[in-house]
C-alpha cells in the first residue's frame, strides 16, 4: 500500500511539472524578458507620479492665467444700414486735408437739412454732395465736409465726413456740439409745410438706430452734452441736456432742420427704437439715461478750431 501511494504522489508531481514545462507563462519566458515584466510595476508608479505632477502644475498655471476677455455685446444693437462710401461720390474732388480727429464716443445724433433744392433726381445726389462739399471747404475754408452722413430723397445713405462710418470722427456740423454726436443731414430743404420723403424718414432712423446701438443709447433718451464754445444756445463748458436724437436748432440758433423735419422727429425717435428692439413706451425723446449723463472726460478736447467748425 506504501509503495502504491508513493507511485501516485510521483505521478501527480511529475504530472504537475510536465503542465508548468510546457505551459506558457512568465516561467516559460527568458529570463530577460521576466526581470523587464517585474520592471513594469515600477515603472508605471513612475510615470503615474510624473503625469500626475504635471496635471498639478498645468492646473495651478491655468488657474493663474487671466480670463479671456470677452466683451458684452451692446444692447439694443440695429443693423448697419446701407453706407455708400465718399469715395464714390468724391472721387477725384477730394483735397489734402487734416487728419481726422475722434471722440471716445457717440451718444447723441443731430440731424440737419441741407437747405438745397428738393426736386432732384436721386441719381444727381453724388453731384449734389460734390458741390456742398467744395463749397465748405472752398467758401468756408473747412477741412472737410462737416456732416458725418447725408441721406438722399430715396433713403440713401452716403459717407460724409473722412474717418470711418463706425468711429466716434468729431464732426463740423453742430456749433458747441461736435463731440460725443455724428450729424446726419437730409438732402434738400424742409422748412414748413413741405413733405419729407418717407424713404428719408426711415433712413435717417436706421442710420441714428445702428450709431446710437453701439453705445447702446436709447434714441427716444435725453443725454447731457457739454458746449464747446459759447456760439452754440449755451456758453462754453455749460452742460446741457438734449434729446439724443436731436435737432440741429436744439442746440445752436438756426431754423435747420426746417420746421418740417423737425416736427417728424418724434416718429423718428420711435421708429429708430423699434429698430433697436426697444420695447413701445410713452416717451417721445426726453427719457433721462444715466449710462449717459455725465460727460466725462473727453479724450479729444475742444480745440479754438471748434468756432470756425460750421454751425
Amino acid at each position: 500500500m506504501r509503495v502504491f501511494r508513493r507511485r501516485l504522489f510521483r505521478r501527480r508531481r511529475g504530472a504537475r511539472g510536465h503542465r508548468a514545462a510546457g505551459a506558457p507563462g512568465i516561467a516559460g519566458l527568458p529570463r530577460a524578458a521576466r526581470v523587464l515584466l517585474g520592471c513594469l510595476p515600477g515603472v508605471a508608479a513612475v510615470m503615474a507620479l510624473v503625469l500626475c505632477a504635471y496635471g498639478v502644475e498645468h492646473a495651478a498655471e491655468t488657474s493663474a492665467r487671466p480670463a479671456t476677455h470677452r466683451p458684452a455685446a451692446t444692447p439694443h444693437a440695429a443693423p448697419r444700414p446701407h453706407i455708400v462710401p465718399r469715395s464714390q461720390w468724391l472721387g477725384d474732388a477730394a483735397r489734402k486735408q487734416p487728419r481726422p480727429r475722434y471722440d471716445d464716443r457717440v451718444v447723441a445724433v443731430f440731424v440737419h437739412h441741407t437747405d438745397s433744392p428738393n426736386g432732384y433726381d436721386c441719381a444727381d445726389a453724388p453731384r449734389i454732395l460734390r458741390d456742398l462739399y467744395t463749397g465748405q471747404t472752398g467758401t468756408r475754408d473747412w477741412d472737410d465736409i462737416g456732416y458725418n452722413f447725408v441721406v438722399d430723397r430715396c433713403g440713401t445713405v452716403y459717407e460724409g465726413r473722412a474717418g470711418g462710418v463706425e468711429r466716434a470722427v468729431t464732426g463740423a456740423h453742430t456749433q458747441g456740439f461736435n463731440h460725443r454726436t455724428t450729424g446726419v443731414a437730409a438732402l434738400g430743404t424742409f422748412t414748413a409745410g413741405l413733405p419729407v420723403p418717407r424713404a428719408m424718414l426711415h433712413a435717417i432712423a436706421a442710420l441714428s438706430a445702428w450709431k446710437l446701438g453701439l453705445t447702446g443709447t436709447d434714441p427716444r433718451a435725453s443725454v447731457r452734452l457739454v458746449s464747446s464754445n459759447g456760439l452754440s444756445r449755451y456758453a462754453a463748458g455749460t452742460t446741457a441736456e438734449l434729446p439724443a436724437l436731436a435737432g440741429h436748432n436744439d442746440g445752436y440758433m438756426t431754423s435747420c432742420p426746417g420746421a418740417a423735419l423737425h416736427a417728424r422727429l418724434p416718429e423718428i425717435r420711435q421708429l429708430a427704437a423699434r429698430l433697436q428692439g426697444r420695447p413701445a413706451g410713452p416717451q417721445d425723446g426726453h427719457s433721462r439715461r444715466a449710462a449717459s449723463s455725465d460727460p466725462g472726460v473727453l479724450r479729444s478736447p475742444p480745440q479754438a478750431a471748434d468756432r470756425r467748425w460750421g454751425p
